[in-house]
Parts: structure tokens; C-alpha cells; sequence
């Protein structure tokens, strides 16, 4: 069918007003010779957006490339016909964060889910996303809809799915989907009717709230610490319930960036809503100087994930995704008993030093938390891209908002006992080694750029990084023991230095997570550490060839 063909059927079925005329003015104006028009109906016509275990994710807009109300409707009637397969009266929690677009594609979603004969359980809109993953063990639900894009920018949201009740059973309740339940889905929503003619129905949806049940559960109240932080939502949905939590931990002494306060789908004050990012936090590092700060914390703007700074010279420096999770996990694995701590593959091993340290055990899985929070007897699991799931048996998911509670009562320990999270960091180099990460990145304009490169590296890998000879190659793509294929490469030297590198699964990207380790004594050596991810850098890009 031809793209103005295809155009004008979306706009036929689309039960969005505001998306169905802004496509038919598209399509006039494409008609009338409009070389920009017909560019962005091109691009709002690329495709059905995909369905995979992230969900669905991308920029608002009409058209079935787009974030829209006809996408999700068409994509909850999909679930909907796969959760009635599985289940009679599905149970369904479906929560959404402040973008523009959420609340009303959270709706849409639970007329879907009603209509179909599921229970349609509602959370009040501008929610953490952590809100959603509890609800859904919380209530026993068969799945959770979130409408979200966590930090991704403006333009953009999604709507991501977890599984649980009679769906899920054990570790996998109240976690992301993962194959094969994404094809099946996906398969379910292309076969679903236009949006349209997908029933609706408000009747029957039930508004519920645990955010408070979700305090009490994650957080136990304390007596007053003393700990002076700064936090900021990054204009998302979390201010409000973060400092509720931490004042319940006995922080009483929380001050707000004003500006990044309230929620605002505009992310005004920042290039990117993402705390990883450069520059992102630079209106918490000027609150955090005037107020003298012990601590920083920023969580995105869904809450799920949690950065932290701390204070260095005459300013603050922000701690990698890897320091926190190495605090934190060592903070758990002291408190003794047994479990598991798990990571990803292309995250810091020093977190299985903690864990052999402290007689627990240790996970490896592939990247991101539909896999990590699948880990049995999980304690605590973090991935380096500053997503910590510090209470598994309650979120089984990132939550930013349960980390920041745990960060600020290991600084408040800290700063008890005369200390810093740096001394603590310094602490654990000299007893395990230090550990010193790296990310390197190549942008390419085409996969199959990426798959060259990979092959280049299977075939003709290096045979020494920064002096040290290479002693192990994994290729991870037909599966391990414990872990299903993926398109993974992993080198090791004989100094313990090791390389991941992995095409990225969302963009055009070749990804290569670099790793040193250093003995450690009196002096931590940070600056060595430093040059030697430089020279393994310069060699892992001379190696991929791009």
C-alpha cells in the first residue's frame, strides 16, 4: 500500500482527535507537494513501532511509527488477547509518569484492559515507575502497564510491561517481560483490530494507591540522622515520594531543587533528562554549594534509577553507577545471612568479590533488569548504568527512590563514624583491588557496520591489552551454562583487565564496557587506574576498526 494510502487509513481509525488531524493535515499538505510533509509522514509510517522486552518506545506523534493513543490501544488489546489466553479476568495495574501523553495513554489503556473482561486496577497519574512494579506484586496482578520513557528526551514516551500473579511464578513475579512472552505479545498486537474498533470501556476500573503501603514496605522508620542532602526529580514524578521516604529514614535536613522540583514534560533546565548525563546536574551541584551538602541525589525522571554525588575539593563529584552498587552491595552483603547478589556481564566484577567475601552468591546475567531481577534469592542487584533494586522481595525492578534511602543511610554511617562514601570506596580498593570502569562507544550509520566489526574482533581479536597478554576469549553467542546466546564478546588479560563489547540493542552503537584492576594499598591508585583504561581504550578502538 502506498504511504499516502497507508496515511489515510491510520487517520481513518485513530480515536485520537488531536493525533487524526494533525496526520490529515500532514496529508494534505503532502498532497499539495509539501516535500516536509511527505518527509514526516515517511517517517511516521517507517514501520509499526516494536513490540520487544522493553516494551514499546518513541516519539509522540501520529502514525503507527509514533508513541500515539492508537498505538497503545492497539497494543493493550494485543496483551489483553495474550493475558486471556493464559488466564480467566486478567488483573491488570497500570501506572504513568508526567510526560506529555501519559495520563491520557494510561486511560486508554485501562478502557482496553476492561473491555476485554480484565480488572483494570488504575493508579493515580504522575507516578514512579518503582510505584507500578510494587503494585503489581503487591496486588497480585497479572501484569503492569507503565506509560513511560524514564530519561529519555521530550519528544518521547513508552509503555513497558511486566508479568506476574498466575502469570509469573517465583523471582520472575513483578518483573519485565523476556522471550518468549515479547513475540508472543507482538505477534497478538499485530493481529489486533485497527484502534478504532478495539472495545472501551471506563466501567469497571478501579482507582487504587499504594503509594503509602509502599513507604511503610521499603522504608522503616528511623530516629533522626544527621546528613544534609540535596535532591532533585530531574522534573519527573519522584520528588514528592522520595522525600516522604527519606524523611521517614530520619532525614530530616532535605532540600529541593527548586527549579527541577515539579514535574514538567518540558525537562526545561536540562540538554537531557538523564543524571548520567554531562552538565545534568549542575543546578544540584550549585544548590548542594550553598547549602553545604553531605549529599547529593538525583533520580531520573521515573524514579527508577538513582545517581549520587558526593563532596570533592571545593565541589562535588558525581560517583559512577559501579561505585554505588559496589556501597551498596557491600552494605548488604555485611549485613550476613545468605542470598545471591547479582549484576550484569558488562558491569564491575567487584561486586562477586564482595559477594565470595562475604559467603553469598554471585550472579552474572545479560544486560538489564528483566534479567538481573530474575536472579533466585536475590539480596541486591545493580547495573552500571545507576539502576540499584535494593529491596527484590518488595520492587523487582529498578527503584531510585528505595536506592537513595539506602545511599543516604550508608553516608549518615559514614559521617558518623568521621567518614565519607570516598573513604568507604578507598576502603574496599585496598581489600579487594581497585576496580575501575570505562564505557566506550561507537556511533556508526548502519548495522551491518556493527556486524563487521564484531566479526573482525571474533576473527582477529587482539592478542595483548595495555601490555598484558590476552588469556581468555568468550563468545557468548551460542549460550553458557548459565547464560542464553547473545551477541557478546568478552577479553581478559593476564592483569585481570577485561573488555565486554556488544552491539546495543536499541540504536546504531557498538558498545565496549572497559575494566582495570590495581592492587591497592596505603595510596588507592586512581591515576594509574586512569591511564591504563586510556591505553585499553586506545587499543579496543584501534581493534573494533570503526
Amino acid at each position: 500500500m502506498q504511504l499516502l494510502a497507508r496515511a489515510k487509513q491510520w487517520a481513518q481509525a485513530d480515536p485520537d482527535p488531536a493525533t487524526k488531524e494533525e496526520l490529515l493535515r500532514l496529508i494534505e499538505a503532502a498532497q499539495a507537494g509539501d516535500k516536509d510533509a511527505k518527509g514526516q509522514l515517511k517517517d511516521a509510517f517507517s514501520g509499526p513501532l516494536q513490540f520487544g522486552t522493553a516494551g514499546l518506545r518513541g516519539a509522540l506523534g501520529p502514525g503507527e511509527s509514533r508513541m500515539n493513543e492508537a498505538v497503545v490501544v492497539r497494543a493493550t488489546a494485543g496483551l489483553m488477547s495474550w493475558l486471556n489466553s493464559k488466564v480467566a479476568t486478567p488483573r491488570v495495574v497500570i501506572g504513568c509518569d508526567a510526560r506529555y501523553g501519559s495520563a491520557q495513554l494510561a486511560s486508554a489503556a485501562a478502557e482496553v484492559v476492561s473491555a476485554a473482561g480484565g480488572e483494570a486496577l488504575k493508579l493515580a497519574p504522575a507516578q514512579p515507575t518503582p510505584i507500578t512494579a510494587f503494585a503489581v506484586r503487591k496486588l497480585g496482578a497479572d501484569a503492569g502497564i507503565m506509560v513511560t520513557a524514564s530519561h529519555n528526551p521530550a519528544r518521547d514516551n513508552g509503555y513497558k510491561v511486566y508479568l506476574g500473579g498466575r502469570i509469573a511464578t517465583g523471582p520472575a513475579q513483578g518483573v519485565q517481560i523476556i522471550s518468549p512472552a515479547d513475540a508472543q505479545i507482538a505477534e497478538a498486537i499485530v493481529a489486533a483490530k485497527p484502534a478504532n474498533q478495539v472495545p472501551r470501556s471506563r466501567q469497571g476500573i478501579v482507582a487504587v494507591d499504594v503509594a503509602e503501603e509502599y513507604l511503610r514496605a521499603v522504608v522503616a522508620p528511623s530516629p533522626q540522622q544527621d546528613l544534609k542532602i540535596v535532591l532533585t526529580p530531574m522534573h519527573g514524578v519522584g520528588g514528592p515520594l522520595c522525600r516522604k521516604a527519606l524523611q521517614r529514614a530520619g532525614f530530616a535536613d532535605v532540600t529541593l531543587v527548586a527549579a527541577q522540583a515539579d514535574p514538567d514534560p518540558d525537562f526545561p533546565t536540562v540538554a537531557f533528562p538523564n543524571p548520567e548525563e554531562v552538565g545534568a546536574l549542575d543546578l544540584a551541584f550549585e544548590t548542594a554549594t550553598q547549602v553545604g551538602a553531605d549529599l547529593v541525589i538525583a533520580v531520573d525522571p521515573d524514579a527508577d534509577r538513582c545517581a549520587v554525588a558526593i563532596p570533592a575539593g571545593q565541589g562535588f563529584k558525581q560517583l559512577s553507577g559501579e561505585e554505588t552498587g559496589a556501597l551498596l552491595g557491600n552494605a548488604v552483603a555485611a549485613q550476613g545471612g545468605s542470598g545471591t547478589l547479582a549484576t550484569s556481564i558488562v558491569s564491575s566484577r567487584l561486586l562477586g568479590e564482595i559477594a565470595r567475601a562475604n559467603g553469598l552468591d554471585f550472579v552474572q546475567t545479560l544486560t538489564g533488569f528483566k534479567w538481573i531481577a530474575r536472579t533466585p534469592n536475590l539480596l541486591y542487584g545493580y547495573e552500571e548504568a545507576i539502576g540499584h533494586c535494593p529491596a527484590p522481595a518488595l520492587v523487582r525492578d529498578k527503584d531510585g527512590i528505595a536506592a537513595a534511602v539506602a545511599i543516604a543511610k550508608l553516608a549518615a554511617k559514614q559521617k558518623k563514624a568521621g567518614n565519607t562514601l570516598q573513604d568507604a570506596l578507598d576502603e574496599l580498593a585496598r581489600r579487594f583491588g581497585l576496580y575501575q570502569t570505562a564505557p566506550l562507544t561507537f556511533r556508526v550509520d548502519s548495522l551491518p557496520e556493527i556486524e563487521r566489526a564484531m566479526e573482525r574482533l571474533r576473527q582477529n581479536p587482539p592478542t595483548a591489552l595495555a601490555g598484558a597478554a590476552i588469556s581468555k576469549i568468550e563468545d557468548l553467542s551460542n549460550g553458557t551454562d548459565t547464560l542464553p546466546p547473545a551477541n557478546v564478546l568478552v577479553l581478559q588479560t593476564e592483569a585481570n583487565d577485561r573488555v565486554v563489547i556488544r552491539p546495543s540493542g536499541t540504536e546504531p552503537k557498538l558498545k565496549c564496557y572497559l575494566e582495570v584492576v590495581l592492587p591497592a594499598g596505603d595510596e588507592v591508585p586512581y591515576l594509574a587506574a586512569k591511564q591504563r583504561l586510556e591505553r585499553v581504550r586506545a587499543e579496543v578502538s584501534a581493534a573494533c576498526g570503526l
